[in-house]
């Protein structure tokens, strides 16, 4: 995917996403998932788009089949990629994407006792076990906790 049409092909790609002000991290996720996409079908220009259900319908099957994809990621992928055929080629996909869909994986939580939890915030000190308090006591994702910051200073006081 180092053609100068496929960097092209990214480039208005990325043109267009900024245009509809979609994420950075969407942009960059979509871009990935196109790039594997024109690697796996080994094609070389616009031309080998044609025909974009029966590829799109043997890619996400070989992410679900071969490659073990969750239905999330199998997802993100199709959506990748009509956002491609729709948006940047202007090319509708009408026919039905009849794709092998990923099976859901039962993840079983796992738990641990009030006692484990306190030995185990016991045994930190500083900001990490400041860090680790916030997270259990009010069920902050890491990068939420990490992103915290005090907004009034005279409030420390």
């Amino acid at each position: 995917m180092s053609t100068p049409r496929s960097r092209k092909l990214l480039e208005e790609t990325r043109k267009i996403m900024r245009l509809r002000h979609y994420s950075i991290h969407t942009e960059r996720a979509y871009c990935d998932w196109i790039k594997r996409y024109v690697r796996y079908h080994g094609m070389t220009g616009r031309q080998d788009l044609i025909d974009g259900e029966a590829k799109i319908e043997a890619f996400l099957t070989h992410l679900a089949v071969d490659k073990g994809m969750s239905p999330s990621t199998q997802n993100q992928a199709m959506n990748a990629l009509v956002f491609l055929y729709k948006h940047v080629l202007k090319q509708p996909l009408d026919k039905e994407i009849n794709a092998v869909r990923a099976s859901r994986k039962i993840n079983i939580p796992v738990v641990m006792a009030r006692e484990e939890v306190a030995r185990i915030i016991g045994a930190m000190t500083g900001i990490h076990q400041l860090v680790v308090k916030l997270l259990y006591g009010s069920g902050l994702h890491i990068i939420e906790c990490l992103r915290l910051r005090m907004h009034d200073k005279a409030a420390k006081a």
